[in-house]
């Protein structure tokens, strides 16, 4: 049976050696319709597997932000003002970001007052985390543009990343760190007092807000009052954005011209 198998593969040609024409052609593939090993083709689909990465460019887009970008460069103390969609609260956190990519600081510290616009939401279950996370949402989401989910969540959990209310900043001294104040029109002037005094050795803070827009009582709001004071100091920048540096949609200008 043996013998007759070979006869006719013989008569097939298929032990011709004839069509050999040099070593190379003598060596067939044990699994032809195998695909052959990229090693190139592996890591770029190993890349793509692999988390997103964020990395961005901040540029101005209006000769305020501009100037709001060189002043978080340059100064310790940068107090930014301004009407909604200018971009305030996205170059701080940005900036903050790059910061502690680069190494110039040691973490990141995020302070925003848990106060509600206008009404009450009622009592919120969980711990103190999920108490606060309606009021801390914005800054959460400034750093999702920035950093992946995946690391985001490990800066956070390492600490290098913090998330705070302003009632939890008294007593602290905030050393080697990149401090953003946001919404601080919500402020009362003792509460910035508090938070100013907190910077510390090789640190940098920003302070954002818009006067028109505050939530608390007349007169209550200390954010103009501190910028004023804060003005005629040579190393504290205190600039003010107005709406032709709004880069939102073009309604939002148009409504604040006539709101």
């Amino acid at each position: 049976m043996a013998k007759r198998s070979v006869k006719r593969r013989m008569n097939q040609g298929e032990f011709n050696t004839d069509h050999y024409r040099d070593e190379e052609s003598k060596v067939r593939a044990l699994f032809p319709d195998h695909v052959r090993y990229d090693p190139d083709q592996a890591d770029r689909i190993a890349e793509k597997n692999r988390d997103q990465r964020y990395t961005k460019n901040i540029k101005p887009r209006s000769k305020g932000q501009g100037e709001l970008i060189k002043a978080i460069e340059t100064r310790n103390l940068v107090m930014a003002l301004g009407p909604a969609g200018t971009g305030k609260t996205y170059l701080a956190v940005a900036k903050a970001v790059e910061a502690l990519e680069k190494g110039e600081v040691g973490r990141i510290v995020l302070s925003r007052p848990a106060v509600e616009a206008g009404e009450s939401i009622g009592y919120l279950p969980g711990a103190l985390e999920d108490k606060l996370a309606p009021y801390l949402r914005p800054l959460y989401d400034a750093l999702s543009d920035r950093l992946s989910p995946k690391k985001l969540k490990q800066l956070m959990s390492e600490g290098m990343i913090e998330i705070a209310p302003v009632g939890y900043m008294r007593g602290r001294t905030l050393n080697n760190a990149f401090v953003v104040i946001d919404e601080a029109q919500n402020c009362t002037f003792g509460q910035l007092k508090m938070l100013l005094t907190r910077l510390g050795w090789h640190s940098t803070m920003v302070v954002t807000g818009d006067p028109q827009q505050s939530d608390l009582l007349p007169e209550m709001s200390g954010l103009g009052d501190i910028a004023d004071r804060l003005s005629a100091l040579e190393d504290v920048s205190v600039i003010r954005l107005g709406q032709e540096d709004i880069v939102r949609h073009p309604l939002v200008a148009c409504m604040l011209d006539v709101l």
